[in-house]
């Protein structure tokens, strides 16, 4: 019996590297974005393996039921979650369009929210115990401090990581379990997408490759929270023991051209 692990913003970037790493380690997948051409060539790029594609914008009200409905109608489990799909957006919050922003909160919390909701009970009942079994939530080393010119950003991805790190402590002894996957500045579309291509932050970036591996490992040994690279797990540390005042003024600097 195969096991199933469905992967959110699959069609690129880290999400992509995911869909590779849970394949070769022979996990039927169910991949989800909004483009289907860019999810129909990575089902492509797969070749045999088993694949079942959603295209879903959760970004919309709705989608999280939408994608559960789907999974049941094709008569799956899934047995682990990959809430990856997320975006930020650069600039002073009231100079951000407020739909935009409730988008980011939309994709970023509620969908990554609704998501764990409806699978959990199903992955509870679910009788493979032989393999890695739960969920892996995408936050940020933006979680560790408040992030001004990504205000709402940096908020989202601390609510991602306290959330995770309850889940933890609510599933022991299920079998399940919980791993928040924290990433520094890597070579994706984030920083086009946020507008903060010019910013401090694009500096030192690591690829998608090596994070997504860093958290495939981390889930699979069921790490609580996984920080990749040296640089960005000494700035997360260091943000434990400086006044939040200073980390904010830190990642006030790193933001700017």
């Amino acid at each position: 019996m195969r096991p199933t692990a469905l992967i959110t913003g699959a069609s690129g970037g880290i999400g992509y590297e995911f869909a590779h790493l849970f394949a070769k380690a022979g996990y039927h997948l169910i991949i989800v974005a909004r483009s289907e051409d860019k999810l129909r060539e990575l089902q492509d790029e797969l070749g045999d393996h088993p694949v079942t594609v959603i295209v879903e914008d959760l970004s919309k009200q709705g989608a999280a039921k939408r994608i559960y409905d789907v999974v049941h109608r094709h008569e799956l489990t899934v047995e682990v979650l990959v809430n990856n799909a997320g975006f930020g957006l650069n600039g002073d919050f009231d100079s951000i369009n407020l739909k935009e922003q409730q988008d980011m909160l939309q994709v970023n919390i509620n969908a990554l929210t609704e998501l764990t909701y409806y699978f959990l009970p199903d992955m509870k009942k679910a009788p493979l115990f032989d393999i890695p079994k739960g969920i892996l939530n995408i936050s940020s080393t933006a979680a560790f401090q408040p992030g001004p010119k990504m205000a709402v950003y940096y908020a989202s991805k601390a609510y991602v990581l306290s959330f995770s790190e309850a889940l933890v402590e609510e599933l022991q002894g299920t079998g399940i379990t919980v791993t928040t996957l924290c990433p520094g500045a890597t070579e994706t579309n984030f920083f086009k997408r946020a507008n903060a291509e010019n910013t401090k932050l694009t500096k030192s970036q690591m690829t998608a490759d090596d994070v997504a591996k860093a958290g495939f490992l981390g889930f699979v040994k069921g790490k609580r929270v996984v920080v990749p690279g040296a640089l960005n797990t000494s700035a997360a540390v260091m943000s434990k023991f400086l006044p939040r005042s200073t980390t904010a003024k830190i990642a006030h600097y790193i933001d700017k051209e």
